[in-house]
């Protein structure tokens, strides 16, 4: 007996999250030395962590042997204080995937479905599925979200909405106009998952005031995560604002402990370390644009980005990241995104911007070469 059958038909049809490759499992791969290898392809903070987080972690590591406080209590109040919201509205949990995973749980269901824009994220497929409920897919417009035709696609099935800006792969946003367009033709019924992720590359004064937004519509629920613009995605910590009651829902599902202790203490050690924050934002405004404007120098479509990466067309998306692999610039295909003809490349170092370019326009110039163009 095969004991995959005994799995649920749903669960064996969900594909696998494709994460991208790590740098020793290249290096293994193609006999590289790690340290050559560079690696843009998990849209990773290339100044590490801050380095406050980095002080935490160091003084909590011999704490290790104890589980962590489950009611996150001191993240949990950093945060109120930054934001400005009572604690009872904020749940932390193992990134902002964590949250997304348990909105599917909480609120669909076979019979159910979940809307979302083209070229979401593709956990949001993969948490709907996991729960039996169907998805909507509402056809992109130049790459972002067509506000118009995703609320035209609402019909009695729909629970849930997951929408996200900036929009990982695309780098799409919406504006506050569109924003508040949305949100303000959405019924009450239907819960709609603000995903943030990459919130804080954008400038302060193009960020849509969102952290009371669930104060006046208790329907929705904003994610954040400390993986990106926090240099700690290797710890696993973000966090919803919602409304206090879904809040209670939602942590009627989570698993105990979810946030260890280190990423707690580090997560709360980052929140006041703005330098940083200001900093990274610098660093990546400058390169995302240093790096689109070679991209358009060299006649490579692009689309305009406000995240920590850029989706580019090379033709052969799965090709040139095999070529690329093979050189040490790991990237990312996104032809599980129906994008077979682009990559994504996440905004690194100057060098190693610069390392990635002329590799890649190597590649480029080598593929165009072979089919005679």
């Amino acid at each position: 007996m095969n004991p995959e059958s005994l799995a649920l038909d749903r669960v064996l049809s969900i594909p696998p999250y494709p994460p991208g490759r790590p740098i020793a499992a290249v290096a293994r791969e193609f006999g590289l030395d790690p340290k050559k290898i560079v690696k843009l392809a998990s849209n990773e903070n290339p100044l590490g962590p801050s380095p406050r987080a980095q002080q935490a972690i160091t003084a909590g590591a011999g704490g290790a042997s104890l589980y962590p406080d489950f009611e996150t209590f001191a993240l949990r109040e950093a945060l109120s204080r930054q934001l400005g919201i009572t604690p009872d509205r904020i749940l932390s949990g193992a990134g902002s995937s964590d949250h997304i995973i348990l909105v599917a749980r909480a609120f669909l269901e076979p019979g159910t479905s979940a809307l979302i824009p083209q070229y979401s994220f593709a956990s949001y497929r993969g948490a709907i599925d996991s729960v039996g409920a169907g998805t909507i897919v509402v056809p992109a417009r130049d790459f972002g979200i067509d506000v118009d035709r995703l609320l035209e696609a609402i019909d009695d099935s729909v629970r849930v909405i997951y929408v996200a800006t900036p929009n990982n792969p695309t780098g799409t946003r919406l504006d506050r106009n569109s924003l508040q367009h949305l949100l303000a033709r959405i019924p009450e019924r239907i819960i709609v998952v603000l995903d943030e992720a990459y919130r804080d590359y954008l400038d302060p004064s193009d960020r849509p005031d969102t952290d009371h937004l669930p104060e006046s519509r208790p329907n929705v629920i904003v994610l954040r995560t400390f993986s990106k613009i926090y240099g700690l995605a290797g710890l696993r910590v973000g966090y919803a604002i919602a409304d206090p009651a879904i809040v209670r829902v939602l942590r009627r599902l989570q698993a105990p402990f979810s946030v260890g202790a280190l990423a707690e203490a580090a997560a709360t050690a980052a929140i006041g370390d703005v330098d940083f924050l200001h900093k990274t934002r610098s660093l990546n405004a400058l390169e995302r644009e240093r790096v689109a404007g070679a991209l358009g120098a060299a006649a490579i479509d692009y689309v305009p980005s406000h995240g920590n990466f850029i989706l580019l067309r090379v033709g052969d998306g799965r090709s040139t990241f095999q070529s690329l692999l093979r050189r040490g610039i790991i990237v990312r295909p996104v032809d599980n995104y129906q994008l077979p003809a682009w990559i994504r490349v996440s905004i690194g170092l100057p060098a190693e911007n610069d390392l990635f370019l002329s590799h890649l326009l190597e590649v480029v110039s080598s593929a165009s070469n072979a089919v005679g163009i």
